[in-house]
């Protein structure tokens, strides 16, 4: 995955500037909803896919177009993986736990959404409507942006007066000159200068106040991410990915239910796999159900589960040294989210608030309007909390029923209303949960340099993929790379191992199951 000519999406910009660290979308590529992978005479082969979020999902679509025997293998009950959208709310209501937008510059992901028809409408990220409640204070962001001097941070004498943005467009000036003048070739001189510095550490380079690093902490939501590496912010940020976001029409679960639609038979849920066993020939995974434990053998799998999940599987033979030190240090980010119903968006009504963000001091960090507005529903969802880090593994700490009611106390400093109108309300932590263990990667200082290679290695017959794989974490664009990754399996032009019929599982019984 992620190799040379593939490593990041073609950027679809309508500003002037380009974007800075976006190399793009091979045509072959952006190609491949449509057409499939290019395709190469060859044998069918059986390959096993470990985990049916959207890179096991769109890896099993694209082999079976190419005429291979693809096998999921999934253990929960669902598929879509960090694609979760949550409907345990009235009828017609819903909200995303994990992914819930796509940037305009993730082209491939738009084009899997437009191969299977699915409708799209904006996703509103700034809104001038939208609040800033900071030491109790309550302003609009655009009240804020008019006057920043109003917003109680202690900054240096050339700071003040200054809004956020534009003192990160000015700490990020060079490196935006840089690719101006080089074009593309500026990613890997991007790279060896920023991937051993921090936000923090970037920041006050730049000449940041303590007070400067706060506001920008805040105001940015990165506060409790300041010592990730500054490399991931400078390819979201400056490349773009937040300008124009979009959304899917009725649930981001709308995508990968598509992909499962039309590949039922190649999917097994319940099915968490123990261990992998390598031969010359072909590749065995072992997993478990309640019914006790079973293997399927390949010529080749695919495994896209989380390092932080991949790390309590067994291997035959063991892993690279490489690997298991990837496995081993790739940094994961806690993210939780907590989420109302309310009897009526009083949102709307009373602050004229129709989608954006608003950012606070206060435990929940932000909470996130819905985009659209239905004239025929008076209920609504609202992300009453969105948080990272440190931030989330303290509300992760708390019962779900004292998450609900701690951050109804806080929104209701800022929306006093939602004590009246509030209904119901839920809420996910991804470190909590079993089959993710972390919402995604992201780098520390250094680690892309130290271990994007090893991670995105194949081991003998199996092969990785998933956004943790690709230089873009966090997103769906960097899941749906996957197939590219799988590619080394549809080049091997030997014969394949013979699989099981289709439908029969072998059991088997493992000397030491984890």
């Amino acid at each position: 995955m992620n190799q040379p000519e593939t490593v990041n999406p073609e950027v679809l910009n309508s500003t002037e500037e380009p974007p800075l660290i976006s190399s793009p979308v091979p045509s072959a590529v952006l190609k491949t909803p449509l057409e499939g992978l290019e395709s190469i005479p060859q044998i069918p082969k059986r390959v096993i896919i470990v985990g049916a979020g959207v890179a096991g999902l769109v890896t099993a679509f694209e082999l079976l177009r190419q005429g291979h025997d693809p096998l999921i293998l999934e253990a929960q009950h669902r598929v879509g993986g960090r694609i979760y959208t949550l409907r345990s709310f009235a009828p017609g209501l819903y909200a995303e736990a994990g992914a819930m937008r796509i940037p305009r510059v993730h082209d491939l992901t738009l084009e899997y959404c437009r191969l299977f028809g699915l409708e799209l409408r904006p996703f509103v990220m700034g809104n001038p409507k939208s609040l800033l409640h900071l030491e109790g204070q309550r302003l609009t962001m655009g009240e804020a942006d008019s006057e920043p001097e109003r917003l109680p941070f202690e900054l240096a004498e050339h700071e003040r007066g200054r809004t956020y943005t534009e003192l990160w467009d000015e700490a990020t000036r060079e490196v935006r000159e840089l690719y101006q003048r080089i074009g593309e070739a500026a990613l890997q001189q991007v790279i060896a200068d920023y991937d051993k510095y921090s936000i923090r550490e970037f920041l006050k380079m730049r000449g940041f106040s303590e007070g400067a690093i706060e506001l920008y902490g805040i105001m940015s939501f990165r506060e409790a991410n300041l010592n990730a590496a500054v490399i991931e912010q400078l390819r979201e940020i400056i490349g773009r990915a937040f300008d124009d976001m979009q959304e899917v029409v009725g649930g981001m679960d709308r995508l990968t239910d598509a992909f499962y639609h039309r590949l039922k038979r190649h999917v097994r849920l319940g099915a968490r796999v123990i261990a992998f066993e390598q031969g010359e020939d072909g590749v065995t995974v072992h997993y478990a159900t309640k019914a006790g434990r079973f293997s399927e053998t390949g010529d080749y799998a695919v495994c896209t589960l989380p390092f932080s999940v991949l790390g309590d599987v067994d291997a035959t033979p063991e892993w690279s040294h490489g690997k298991r030190k990837a496995i081993r240090e790739l940094n994961y980010n806690a993210s939780t989210k907590i989420l109302f119903q309310t009897r009526t968006r009083f949102w709307e009504v009373q602050d004229g608030i129709i989608g954006g963000t608003t950012a606070t001091d206060l435990p929940i960090r932000r909470l996130v309007y819905p985009s659209h507005s239905d004239p025929e529903e008076s209920r609504g969802t609202l992300l009453a909390s969105y948080t990272w880090g440190q931030d989330a593994l303290r509300w992760e700490a708390m019962d779900p029923e004292t998450r609900i009611e701690e951050a109804l106390q806080q929104v209701a400093k800022i929306h006093p209303e939602v004590l009246e109108e509030f209904e119901v309300g839920t809420s996910h932590a991804w470190y909590e949960d079993h089959y993710a263990r972390g919402a995604f990667a992201l780098f520390e200082p250094g680690q892309e340099t130290l271990l994007q290679d090893d991670i995105q290695r194949p081991e003998g017959r199996v092969y990785f993929a998933g956004e943790h794989c690709s230089l873009w974490h966090a997103w769906i664009q960097g899941s749906l790379e996957a197939p590219r990754s799988a590619g080394g399996c549809r080049h091997e032009g030997e014969r394949p191992v013979p699989a099981l019929p289709r439908g029969r599982r072998r059991r088997v019984h493992l000397r030491h199951p984890r």
